[in-house]
């Protein structure tokens, strides 16, 4: 029997949590996870779900709909559901969570409000540097994810060719870094001890992890047989070599 109704995936931007959701989705028991709220933007949500236009009602009847969307949407036939939460749009998601839950204290409150029981994944990334660096070249390349086979699953502009720039790794670096002390203070607020999942780990043995958390979630393990990931990694000799004249010019 599961031992939770849904889980949040705490991240940042190129830490492999597209990977993460797409292993959970491909077990048929955790849900659909997906970054639901990413946009920190009410009208966003209402597109995001197909919604209509909801002129005349309140605040948090909006919510309300907005969340009964994403519930549905993030558990499909499940009865799990699964949310991505990146660090960047997380503020404006608790606040509007305050507005459609106001009688409750905290976030993890609310959010056990909104979403039942409710375990929580830390997913994080050590080589920081090479999550700014992948970060830098998506931007730039307009690619984000590619499958196994090459083909693309997520472009966000017309192909172009990545520029080396120090002072934008740099400031990448710096906010990545910060997406993770935030999440650590967030936890510590919320006295929220979540399961901790690394990037290298997910790379090193994505089904090992799966099971993991499947266990964690009181689902039934069995379920990660037979899954591939369908996503794969872009770092490559260009990304090393960014690394490495990165480096070679903060004196490390």
């Amino acid at each position: 029997m599961a031992k939770f109704d849904s889980y949040v995936i705490c991240t940042s931007p190129r830490s492999g949590s597209t990977l993460l959701c797409q292993l959970l989705s491909a077990t048929g028991v955790a849900g659909n996870p997906h970054s639901w709220f990413h946009r920190p933007s009410i009208s966003d949500w209402l597109r995001t779900f197909d919604l209509p236009s909801q002129t005349g009602l309140s605040e948090p009847d909006i919510l309300a709909a907005v969340f009964r969307a994403a519930i549905k949407q993030g558990s499909l036939d499940t009865g799990m559901f699964g949310l991505r939460l990146q660090r960047h749009s997380f503020d404006f998601f608790t606040k509007k969570l305050a507005v459609l839950y106001p009688t409750r204290y905290g976030d993890g409150e609310r959010l056990q409000a909104a979403f039942g029981r409710t375990l929580y994944i830390h997913l994080t990334r050590g080589d920081k540097l090479g999550q700014a660096v992948s970060l830098v070249r998506a931007n730039q390349t307009g690619l984000w994810h590619r499958a196994p086979d090459g083909a693309e699953i997520e472009r966000t502009a017309p192909p172009r060719e990545p520029v080396y720039d120090a002072d934008l790794i740099a400031r990448n670096l710096a906010e990545l870094t910060a997406y993770d002390e935030d999440w650590e203070r967030w936890f510590e607020k919320e006295r929220i001890a979540p399961v901790r999942v690394t990037y290298k780990e997910l790379s090193d043995d994505p089904v090992a992890v799966l099971v993991r958390l499947l266990e964690q979630l009181g689902l039934n393990s069995a379920a990660a047989e037979g899954i591939v990931p369908q996503v794969a990694k872009l770092a490559d000799e260009t990304s090393q070599q960014w690394v490495e004249r990165y480096l070679s010019t903060q004196g490390a």
